[in-house]
């Protein structure tokens, strides 16, 4: 059945090995399917009353707006992930979420997701690790932002989108297509532009990684993990802790 290998399936897998009570609750999640054309927002900031989303094709990003205009992009969002899970949760939705490619994704109710885990601890568990990895990737960015130097900052974040989609089957260790443009990675990384463009360029001239006509590819990806010190283990993919 298609949910048995669907993205959200895959990640959470990644972690819990999944029965069949938890596979067949899954599929409700899928239920109402819906897809979304480049640059419809699903949820607004502000937004109260609103449904979170599980994305299963294309990309997608989460946002928080400044006054004077500027955006500041909190993550992207990729095959697998939930979208806006919390803004179920809260009473007003604390960010914004835009599709950034084609998308299809499922809507999900706040009534789904507690009568799923009053159902299925294990699935439970699973979606709160994912929650938890979310939330690990966001310390990381703060680092990135805050610490790094702007090649290492760009370096670190394309190997962390590639490893993310290496766990759903989309990339590997070679690279993945990207649909981002160097906008995109500004708003993500801090950075003008003029910088990503220049950034990008300094790590290809080394030898280290190309992103061109929609495709980062890592030319020599051991030396680039040294170089930006990306450590995979607080995206804690290496296998289901709990069987």
């Amino acid at each position: 059945m298609p949910h048995l290998q669907s993205p959200l399936t895959r990640k959470l897998s990644a972690f819990v090995a999944l029965s069949g009570t938890d596979l067949d609750l899954l599929a409700r999640f899928h239920q109402r399917r819906r897809t979304f054309l480049s640059g419809h927002a699903l949820i607004h900031e502000g937004q109260t009353n609103s449904a979170a989303f599980i994305l299963a094709e294309g990309w997608a990003c989460s946002y928080k707006m400044l006054p004077d205009g500027g955006r500041q992009i909190v993550d992207f969002q990729l095959p697998g992930d939930f979208l806006g899970l919390r803004s179920i949760l809260f009473r007003t939705s604390d960010h914004g979420v835009e599709a950034i490619t084609r998308i299809e994704a499922s809507e999900v109710l706040a009534s789904d997701i507690l009568d799923a885990f009053a159902r299925a601890p294990r699935l439970a568990t699973a979606v709160l690790w994912a929650a938890s990895r979310d939330e690990a990737m966001v310390v990381e960015h703060l680092v990135n932002l805050g610490r790094r130097s702007a090649d290492e900052r760009m370096g670190h974040f394309l190997l962390e989108l590639g490893a993310r989609l290496k766990l759903v089957g989309v990339g590997d260790q070679t690279g993945f297509d990207c649909p981002l443009t160097q906008y995109h990675l500004a708003d993500a990384l801090g950075l003008s532009a003029v910088h990503v463009n220049r950034v990008l360029r300094q790590l290809r001239e080394e030898g280290l990684l190309t992103f061109q006509k929609g495709r980062v590819t890592f030319d020599d990806f051991a030396r680039l993990r040294e170089r930006v010190g990306f450590d995979t283990s607080y995206l804690d993919q290496e296998g289901p802790l709990l069987r």
